[in-house]
């Protein structure tokens, strides 16, 4: 981990953030920078703690702060965010922890850019709605159109913005139980009959592992996903999910791979299996607060961490050879990695 966090360490920006070569989506920073702050903060509790690491952090939240207004809220670049949920969710989080405490007060105009977002009656949608309940990527406040509009693009809600989404919420203290009912709705509608989950609604293309049924559409359940699935329902903390918890868990623990991405792929996915493998192990070390999975966590957190260390470059990063979703940037994978490996640690 001290390796990989150096590398980190080298690769902020004069101006304190942390921006892409490999995709012109994280190359300003806004996405990149609360995710490597992130991993750094949690870094920090594990047995990292020099001066260049305190002071990285300091000028990360500095650059963060950029986007804070006079009166305390949120300055948006003029065209929004490029990841909207992601950045309020990242930045939340970030801010919720100590070595944020200067900047505490900005939590709740975060909370608040999240809250605005989700998609339920007061943006136009209706419990009958299959997005309803979750968050998306739209880049903009996903309105329900009116009959004959047109769709704002990415308005649909998925599964890995809606967890990014409750994890802040529930960090800053602000995860009501209207919010988390209303986000169950959706979380459950992406649980399939074996207990795994998909990431999206009538995708064929982003549900990664495929299709498994055409005819009621239903797709495959991967990992990924199911983690996502799993803790989205242990933040929501609703005692009528409890089966689905279980059944989560126990498709997580039937699936477990350290060197892939589990899930019943089909053939033409196949190559793009591993794809989100950083994104996956960085989902499924906070599932091992479920009691369900603390046993094999015991295991897990020492196959996880051998596989790390096996995959890490001499220079300290980690990267992905796959660019589908971005983790062949090496700082995006390598701030997964560390993720992982604060959780291993425990």
């Amino acid at each position: 981990m001290k390796k990989g966090v150096s590398f980190l360490l080298q690769r902020q920006s004069r101006d304190g953030g942390w921006r892409s070569e490999h995709c012109a989506s994280f190359a300003n920073g806004t996405a990149l920078t609360p995710l490597v702050l992130l991993a750094l903060q949690q870094a920090l509790g594990r047995g990292e703690a020099s001066p260049e690491l305190h002071d990285a952090i300091r000028r990360g939240l500095q650059f963060l702060a950029g986007f804070r207004t006079a009166e305390g809220g949120i300055a948006e670049p003029e065209d929004g965010f490029d990841y909207p949920v992601y950045t309020a969710s990242l930045t939340l989080r970030v801010l919720c922890h100590e070595s944020a405490q200067p900047w505490a007060s900005w939590r709740a105009a975060w909370a608040n850019y999240l809250l605005e977002r989700q998609l339920t009656e007061k943006l136009g949608w209706n419990l009958s709605d299959k997005p309803y309940g979750g968050w998306g990527y739209c880049r903009v406040v996903p309105r329900k159109p009116a009959p004959g509009q047109f769709a704002p693009p990415l308005v649909e809600s998925n599964l890995s913005a809606t967890v990014f989404a409750l994890d802040a919420l529930a960090a800053a203290d602000a995860l009501e139980e209207a919010v988390k009912r209303k986000a169950a709705v959706f979380i459950r509608r992406c649980q399939n009959e074996d207990g795994g989950f998909h990431f999206i609604y009538d995708d064929p293309v982003r549900n990664k592992a495929g299709v498994a049924n055409w005819e009621p559409l239903r797709f495959h359940s991967y990992g990924s996903a199911t983690a996502d699935g799993l803790r989205a329902l242990m933040l929501c903390q609703l005692a009528e999910d409890k089966a689905r918890i279980r059944s989560a868990a126990d498709w997580l623990a039937r699936h477990f791979a350290v060197h892939t991405h589990p899930g019943r792929y089909l053939a033409t996915q196949e190559p793009q299996r591993n794809a989100v493998y950083y994104y996956y192990l960085a989902s499924l070390a906070p599932c091992a607060v479920c009691p369900e999975l603390s046993r094999e966590w015991d295991s897990w957190r020492i196959e996880i961490a051998q596989a790390l260390a096996g995959a890490q470059q001499s220079d300290g990063h980690w990267s992905n050879p796959l660019s589908l979703v971005r983790e062949d940037d090496p700082v995006i994978a390598t701030a997964f990695a560390v993720l992982v490996l604060t959780h291993c640690l425990r």
